[in-house]
Parts: structure tokens; C-alpha cells; sequence
């Protein structure tokens, strides 16, 4: 018997990353690891970095990096507006290794005028774009 399906809908500023038919998502929130089925209860969650793993109707998982932005799950379809999400070949290995040098150089300073929750921000944006 095959899995019940939802619309999945990946929006970006700059494209419309993916749509299609979905069994269950996981990602990162604000709150915690979230895997969602289709018939979840409607809800909005905050989008916090990580890795976001889509089941398609066939089973296969793929994987992408989604850095922030908000999910609408509705019954039968699911909406993320994410402000940064990028398949694993997109991502530029070399920048993401320099962007955590730097964040990590800005934690052990010590400095006060450092935005420590910034720095913070870009490590974990970084160490997710690194685990791919």
C-alpha cells in the first residue's frame, strides 16, 4: 500500500526550488528536529539551519541544505519559504570552510563588540553547508 502524499512547495527569493509530491519531510525548527506526513494538524513552524531531507512519492530521499525562513503545513500541502536552501552540488566548499574559520575566529576572540549570536548563526550555517 503506498504512503499517503502531500504538495510539497520549496520556495527561495531567487527561484522556486522544488515541487512535487512528498511521503514525509525533516528539518530543522527553531523548536527542535520536525518529520512531517502528510495529514499533519495545520501549523507554522520558524526554519533554524539544517539539513532538509524530502521522501519523494517513489521513496528516495533527497537532501539540501535550508538555512531559515517559515513552513506552512496544511493537511494536503506543505509551503517553506526559506531564505537560503541549496542542493549539495551547489554548495561552495571552500567559502563554507573560510565562513567557519571566520565565525570561529570571532567566538574565541574574546572581543565585546562582536555580535556573539551572529557568529553563532554563521558557524551553524557553515558546519551544515560543511556536512554535506
Amino acid at each position: 500500500m503506498a504512503e499517503k502524499q502531500f504538495k510539497l512547495e520549496i520556495i527561495s527569493p531567487d527561484r522556486s526550488f522544488y515541487s512535487g509530491a512528498a511521503t514525509m519531510i525533516e528539518y530543522r525548527t527553531t523548536e527542535g528536529e520536525v518529520g512531517v506526513y502528510a495529514g499533519h494538524i495545520p501549523m507554522t513552524q520558524i526554519i533554524a539551519p539544517g539539513v532538509l531531507t524530502i521522501t519523494d512519492a517513489d521513496g528516495e530521499q533527497k537532501k539540501a541544505a535550508l538555512m531559515s525562513g517559515f513552513v506552512e503545513i496544511l493537511p494536503e500541502k506543505i509551503s517553506i519559504l526559506a531564505e537560503t536552501v541549496e542542493w549539495p552540488d551547489e554548495i561552495d566548499k571552500k567559502r563554507a570552510e573560510a565562513a567557519k574559520e571566520r565565525a570561529e575566529g570571532r567566538l574565541k576572540s574574546g572581543d565585546s563588540s562582536i555580535d556573539v549570536d551572529r557568529a553563532e548563526l554563521a558557524l551553524k550555517r557553515a558546519l551544515v553547508r560543511l556536512s554535506f
